[in-house]
């Protein structure tokens, strides 16, 4: 007796699930979510469950969001499997995002809702694959994606910039970062965050962010300093030196006020300042 060949398709779908748990994880939030809220079920089923994989789920997504005239959804989306199948750290880069995502964000209560929600994972994702395209030579159409991430996600990143993983842009709207500009794992960056230049320098002009750094809203980080390992930037500060490992600044222009009390303040997302500066604990 044959199998019904939708049958074999959904068969296969499941069988390509149990292979990636985060994505299994996914499929079944998202199968429980479709038959609590009706309304979304065809939502549900359209950028979900009827795909065998994370990258196949969010290339669907993504397209749907991105596409314009000049660059119809299938185009798109047949951009994301390029870059996905050439550069398979994409694909790792996408589930540690979403892990930190989870991790570190209390309004993210399933590892689904960043996939299909969040704007700030849907212009970081959309940039590893415009990132992709920079570095293959295609800078036209890296520069195009860009602008079509600002327009749509009003995430403004360069192609160019080098962005690693587990990074958490919450809510994201308004934050920039530039062409020359260095952001290494584990970073959590907050709404109307600046990396950006001191006017019209070329070259390396742009902020190096290092792992673990936690960046408040609205803080402006200018020119080509370093935020070292650790370092925590209290909200609406306007950074222009370099900041050291461990240590916390705040102000305009800002200063050294204290040290985190973790070694990563990017996890903790304690965005609380010290009342009371200790500096003894900043080199």
């Amino acid at each position: 007796m044959q199998t019904h060949p939708k049958k074999r398709s959904q068969s296969a779908k499941i069988a390509q699930a149990a292979l990636d748990p985060l994505w299994q994880r996914i499929r079944e939030e998202v199968a429980r979510e479709a038959g609590r809220e009706p309304v979304l079920a065809s939502f549900l089923h359209a950028t979900v469950l009827n795909h065998k994989s994370l990258e196949d789920a969010l290339g669907f997504l993504l397209a749907g969001k991105l596409e314009c005239p000049v660059l119809p959804a299938m185009l798109i989306r047949e951009l994301i499997a390029d870059a996905v199948e050439a550069s398979p750290g994409i694909g790792q880069s996408i589930r540690t995002d979403i892990r930190a995502i989870c991790d570190r964000d209390p309004a993210a209560k399933h590892f689904s809702e960043p996939l299909l929600y969040f704007k700030g994972f849907h212009a970081l994702q959309t940039h590893r694959v415009a990132h992709w395209l920079w570095q293959q030579g295609r800078e036209a159409l890296a520069l195009f994606l860009q602008n079509r991430t600002s327009e749509v996600f009003g995430v403004d990143i360069h192609p160019a910039a080098r962005i690693g993983d587990g990074i958490l842009m919450d809510h994201a709207t308004g934050v920039v970062v530039g062409e020359t500009a260095v952001i290494e794992d584990n970073v959590s960056i907050l709404h109307e965050v600046t990396l950006g230049g001191t006017g019209k320098a070329d070259g390396d002009r742009h902020p190096k962010v290092r792992h673990g750094v936690l960046i408040g809203a609205g803080a402006k980080i200018l020119g080509n300093v370093e935020i070292g390992r650790g370092a925590k930037i209290g909200a609406g500060s306007v950074v222009l030196e370099d900041v050291p490992p461990h240590c916390t600044v705040a102000g305009v222009p800002a200063v050294i006020i204290g040290a985190p009390n973790v070694d990563e303040p990017a996890l903790e997302m304690d965005h609380r300042l010290p009342c009371n500066p200790d500096l003894e604990d900043c080199s």
